[in-house]
């Protein structure tokens, strides 16, 4: 049971980590801007690779 307990206490530690306001709202920009990089570099290695594709 004191498990129980402890993991309580770990996620109410874990909210008051989290930013909050101006500085959530950048890491949500960065975030949004690093997983569409990371797709535009996907497609682009997918558009490098169809060259060995036989059509």
């Amino acid at each position: 049971m004191a498990d129980e307990y402890k993991a309580n206490d770990e996620s109410d530690n874990y909210d008051k980590d989290l930013a909050t306001g101006k500085k959530a709202d950048k890491n949500s920009k960065v975030r949004k801007r690093i997983d569409d990089l990371l797709e535009k570099k996907r497609l682009r290695e997918a558009l490098d690779f169809s060259d060995d594709w036989e059509i």
